[in-house]
C-alpha cells in the first residue's frame, strides 16, 4: 500500500478532536471522504506513523530522561536535567490525538463491513495510542475527544483509572472478535507480513498489550491485575501471546519511501549527543555483545595519535563544564537509526521480562529460566550471538530480585517509545544516578504538562483538571503509580 499517497487524505481527519490538537490549520477536509475507505486504508498509515513517531520521542525524550543518551556538548538544563518546557509533550499530544481518530475511524468501517478481524485490529491500535497518551499526561479527554464533526469541541478531561478500565475491556473484545480461520480479503500489513499466520500474529499483540497494560496497573491491587494476567497466560488457546520473534510486534522499516526511517538525516540521530555513562557502564559490567550494536567506541587524542579507550559514556546532568572530560565519548551508533531499521513496538523479550516478573513475585514457576530466556532473547533478537559465560557474572546471575530483573529488562525496552519511563514510573527501577545540576529536586518527572495550546483551546476543562490535581504538576503521580 503507498501510505504517503493517502496519508494527506485522511490524516487531517483526526484533527476533528478540535479542542485535543492545535493544528486547526489543517481542518479544511471533505467530510465525505472516509465514506468511501475500507478499514485497510487505515491501517498502514497509523502503523508508521504511529510506530515511526514513537521511536523518535524515544530518542528524543524517553531516553534523556532514563540516562541512555545525553545532550553534550550543552549548558541547557533539558530533559536530562529534569527541566521540562511547557510544551515538552505536544508533539505526542498531537500524533496520538490525530492517530487515536483515525483508529476509532478505521474501527467503525469495520463494523460498517461487516469485518471483525479488522475491527478488532482497529481497536488494538486505539487501545496502544491511547495507553501511550495517558501514561505520559495522566488524565486526558478520551471517550468525548475526537468527536468535533459531533460540534464537541471542548471534551472533559477522564481519569485514568476510567480510561484504563475502557482499555483492557476493549483488549478483552477485540481478542474475542478474531477469527483466525477466517479467509484474508485484503493484502497482510507493514507489522505483519505473513498471511498464513496473520490473523493469529495480530491477536498476539493484542493478547500481550493486554498483558503489558494489567502489568502497569498490578499495583493498584483491587483491579486484580496478577488473576487477570494468569487467566491470560494460562490460557493460550483462548489468548495467545507473543511466543517467538515471528510474532512480536516489531515494524520492519525498509527505507523504501514512504516507509522509511523517522531520521531524514541520518547525522541527526548523533549530532550534539553521546551515550550516557549508567547505559555503557552497565553492559561494560554485563561484557554485552550489545555494546557495539549500541555504540561507537571513545577514544582519547594523545600527540598525534588517536587511543581508543573501550565504551565510555558521558555522566548525565553532569556537574561543571563540558572541559572536565578528557576524551570523546562514545556516542549512537547510528546503524540503530539508518535504513533500514525496525521500530518496536512490543517486542517477544518484553513478553518474557513480563512472564519473569510474575514468577519472581511467586505466580508463575521457573522465574530463573524465564528472566535467563528474556535476556537471551533481548540479545540474539538483535542478531547476536549468546555469549555461554554471560550469566556467570555477579552482575547478570539471576539473584531473585525485581531490580536485577528489571535492569535488564531496561536494555530490552531501548528505543521502544517511553516504555523504559513507564516502568520506571511504576517500579523505581533501574536505580539510576543523581547530581547536583538535577533539578525538581533530582526527582524523576511522572508527567508531562498538558500542551500550550489546550490552555487556551479547552480552557474551562483544562481548568478543572488542574485543579483537582493542584496544578499542572510534573511531579503528581500517575493513577496506576505507588
Amino acid at each position: 500500500m503507498k501510505i504517503k499517497h493517502i496519508f494527506f487524505g485522511i490524516a487531517t481527519t483526526a484533527l476533528l478532536v478540535a479542542s485535543c490538537t492545535s493544528d486547526f490549520e489543517e481542518t479544511n477536509i471533505d467530510p465525505n471522504r472516509l465514506q468511501q475507505i475500507s478499514p485497510t486504508t487505515l491501517l498502514n498509515p497509523i502503523i508508521y506513523e504511529v510506530g515511526s513517531h514513537n521511536m523518535y520521542r524515544s530518542w528524543s525524550h524517553n531516553n534523556h530522561l532514563m540516562q541512555d543518551i545525553v545532550v553534550y556538548p550543552s549548558s541547557v538544563p533539558g530533559l536530562q536535567r529534569y527541566d521540562l518546557s511547557d510544551d515538552v509533550g505536544a508533539s505526542s499530544w498531537n500524533a496520538y490525538y490525530r492517530w487515536m481518530k483515525n483508529a476509532k475511524d478505521m474501527e467503525a468501517e469495520a463494523i460498517k463491513s461487516k469485518e471483525a478481524n479488522y475491527e478488532a485490529i482497529a481497536i488494538t491500535l486505539k487501545v496502544w495510542i491511547t495507553a501511550n497518551l495517558t501514561d505520559v499526561f495522566g488524565a486526558v479527554p478520551y471517550f468525548d475527544a475526537s468527536k468535533g464533526g459531533e460540534k464537541l469541541l471542548y471534551p472533559e478531561f477522564d481519569n485514568q483509572e476510567k480510561i484504563y478500565d475502557s482499555l483492557l475491556a476493549d483488549l478483552e473484545k477485540a481478542n474475542s472478535l478474531y477469527d483466525v480461520k477466517r479467509k484474508m480479503t485484503f493484502n497482510p500489513d507493514i507489522l505483519y507480513t505473513d498471511a498464513m499466520t496473520y490473523w493469529q500474529d495480530w491477536q498476539k499483540f493484542t493478547n500481550s498489550l493486554h498483558l503489558r497494560l494489567l502489568l502497569r496497573i498490578s499495583n493498584k491491587t483491587e483491579k486484580n491485575s496478577y488473576q487477570r494476567m494468569l487467566a491470560i497466560i494460562n490460557d493460550p488457546v483462548k489468548y495467545p501471546i507473543i511466543d517467538n520473534l515471528k510474532s512480536q510486534a516489531n515494524l520492519k522499516i525498509t527505507g523504501v519511501t514512504p516507509n522509511i526511517s523517522p531520521w531524514s538525516r541520518i547525522q541527526d540521530f548523533t549530532l550534539s549527543r553521546k551515550m550516557a555513562s549508567f547505559f555503557l557502564d552497565n553492559l561494560n559490567d554485563f561484557k554485552d555483545p550489545r555494546l557495539p550494536l549500541y555504540a561507537t567506541e571513545a577514544y582519547r587524542v594523545e600527540g598525534k595519535n588517536k587511543v581508543m579507550i573501550g565504551y565510555k559514556g558521558i555522566i548525565s546532568a553532569y556537574d561543571g563544564p563540558d572541559s572536565q572530560f578528557d576524551y570523546e565519548a562514545s556516542t549512537l551508533n547510528n546503524i540503530m537509526a539508518a535504513n533500514p531499521t525496525e521500530a518496536p513496538v512490543l517486542t517477544y523479550a518484553e513478553v518474557l521480562f513480563i512472564k519473569a516478573e510474575l514468577a519472581q513475585k511467586g505466580y508463575l514457576p521457573n522465574a530463573e529460566e524465564l528472566y535467563k530466556e528474556a535476556v537471551k532473547v533481548a540479545i540474539t533478537s538483535k542478531g547476536l550471538e549468546m555469549p555461554s559465560t554471560y550469566f556467570d557474572l555477579e552482575s547478570t546471575k539471576y539473584n531473585g530480585t525485581l531490580e536485577r530483573i528489571m535492569l535488564q529488562k531496561y536494555y530490552a525496552l531501548y528505543m521502544t517509545d517511553y516504555q523504559q519511563w513507564f516502568e520506571y514510573k511504576r517500579t523505581g527501577y533501574p536505580v539510576l544516578p543523581k547530581t547536583k545540576s538535577m533539578l525538581n529536586e533530582g526527582k524523576m518527572p511522572n508527567r508531562f504538562p498538558y500542551p500550550i495550546s489546550i490552555r487556551t483551546q479547552n480552557k474551562d476543562n483544562y481548568q478543572k483538571i488542574i485543579s483537582q490535581m493542584g496544578g499542572d504538576n510534573i511531579n503528581y503521580k500517575m493513577w496506576w503509580q505507588n
